[in-house]
């Protein structure tokens, strides 16, 4: 039942709050009048305000164990997926996507604390598998814009996508948080009697590549939509995102299998390229087949790279460490669509371009933990890493989690 309440709140707060915008975005480009610009501007001020919400969330501890505080946050979130349609005026609309990107946030933390705390002692893929509620989220939102573009409009998108948050919001509204008597894993580890090993050069280069990852990964989840329908039929690219969806509800899981027989960082590097050939296949080759294939690669990763990296991170025992690693890709999610801005006046073909050169660059950043990377070092298993501080046991670095998916 736990897992059942945890995928719902993450459904909701990721995968309809945040994601349901980028199969909206085209028809709110041509029936409603938004500018590329201006959908630019819109996706940075979510996120924003999901790197707001997720502060909050980290450094005000006691929300994250209140269950007012996140059925509060999941009410909300549903009323500015409801009200999107209520205006024509850009300047609401930032201020709503603001809001819904710090609720999501806050829904992510305490749902993700919630699951880990009380699953700690579970196998690792029980709460991968709750974690699949993004993916359940995106493809449940992805398939109702794809019906609704072809008997509503940009209107009726917004409401439905506010009816299934709601729906969502009623199945996780049980969902009991993170114990208030649980300290925080950070504040209960033991510490180590000797100096830890210098661990800050690989450190550095998985900074650079999860910022990196962090522009790369957000210009595709933003426009991947969008660029599909200028090459391929309507139905294609709301298509395409029920299948980003569908491959990352098993990811979480699987790729914390394969942790069990790879090394993070060669499984971190041929994720990262994976993702990069998946963003750039609907701008080098048009048609119905490379626009699936890419969703099917784009969904598998996004959340892999998430855990695998900030597995990594808590691996390295760099005081603070996912922490900084979150920080920097919640800079790079910011940075992403206004880096890409300048190019949509031509179309969005050259932004996948530019996302998949970003994300190359990452996967580069990322071979050179294979040269020497400790590990022998105590390691917690990557699906802990959409999380914060190291913690000794399976999961419970989920708890001040700044990041996600």
């Amino acid at each position: 039942m736990l897992v059942v309440q945890a995928a719902a709140a993450l459904a909701t707060g990721m995968g309809v709050g945040r994601f349901v915008y980028t199969p909206i975005l085209p028809l709110m480009h041509t029936q409603a009048g938004l500018s590329a610009g201006a959908g630019a501007n819109l996706a940075t001020a979510n996120y924003v305000g999901y790197l707001v919400g997720a502060l909050a969330a980290t450094f005000l501890p006691r929300l994250v164990r209140s269950p007012a505080v996140l059925r509060g946050c999941m009410v909300a979130l549903v009323a500015t997926l409801g009200a999107m349609p209520l205006t024509h005026s850009t300047a609401v609309w930032l201020l709503l996507r603001v809001g819904a990107g710090a609720f999501s946030a806050m829904i992510f933390v305490i749902a993700a604390s919630s699951l880990l705390s009380h699953l700690r002692e579970h196998p690792a893929h029980l709460p991968g598998w709750a974690f699949g509620g993004v993916g359940a989220g995106i493809a449940l939102s992805g398939l109702l814009v794809l019906v609704l573009r072809t008997v509503g409009n940009w209107q009726a998108a917004w409401w439905a996508s506010a009816a299934l948050a709601a729906a969502l919001t009623l199945a996780a509204w049980g969902l009991r948080p993170e114990p208030a008597s649980q300290p925080f894993p950070a504040a209960s580890v033991p510490q180590a009697r000797t100096a830890p090993p210098r661990t800050h050069r690989w450190f550095s280069a998985l900074f650079v590549s999860y910022t990196l990852e962090g522009i790369g990964y957000i210009i595709a989840g933003t426009f991947l939509v969008a660029a599909i329908n200028q090459t391929s039929p309507g139905w294609i690219g709301s298509g395409a995102w029920v299948l980003v969806g569908l491959a990352a509800i098993p990811s979480s899981a699987v790729w914390a299998a394969l942790g069990r027989r790879w090394s993070r960082p060669d499984l971190l590097l041929a994720a990262l390229g994976i993702q990069a050939v998946g963003i750039a296949l609907p701008a080098l080759i048009g048609g119905v087949a490379s626009a699936l294939i890419s969703a099917v690669l784009f969904g598998s990763t996004f959340i892999g790279v998430s855990t695998l990296t900030l597995g990594a991170g808590t691996h390295l025992r760099v005081p603070r460490g996912v922490a900084m690693l979150t920080a920097g890709y919640s800079v790079g999610q910011i940075l992403g669509p206004l880096l890409a801005a300048p190019l949509l006046h031509r179309g969005y073909h050259q932004a996948l371009l530019l996302a998949a050169g970003i994300v190359l660059a990452a996967a580069l950043a990322a071979f050179a933990l294979r040269i020497g990377f400790p590990h022998t070092m105590p390691a917690l298993n990557p699906v802990q890493g959409i999380g914060a501080a190291p913690g000794p046991k399976p999961g419970s670095t989920t708890a001040r989690t700044t990041a996600g998916a």
